[in-house]
């Protein structure tokens, strides 16, 4: 999937990979797509939780083994 911005979040712990996501999407433009990296299997939860509450939408969720890679379109204001 084609992304504007990749944010590296491996290693950490929540609630670290939504606060990296939060400052990757301010330095994306509305509707551009955000790639987030993250090895916490609690991850899976806390971005869906998160898409729903900010408006921004999950278009893909990818797993290899326990790398789990996020694609999130920036909501259009």
């Amino acid at each position: 999937m084609e992304f504007n911005k990749e944010v590296d979040a491996t290693g950490l712990n929540c609630p670290l990979p939504i606060l990296r996501c939060k400052k990757g999407l301010s330095e994306v433009e509305p509707a551009q797509v955000l790639k987030v990296i993250s090895t916490d299997p609690g991850s899976v939860k806390d971005f869906n939780a998160f898409c729903v509450q900010t408006g921004h939408e999950l278009l893909q969720l990818d797993q290899d083994d326990s790398t789990f890679t996020f694609y999130i379109k920036k909501r259009s204001d």
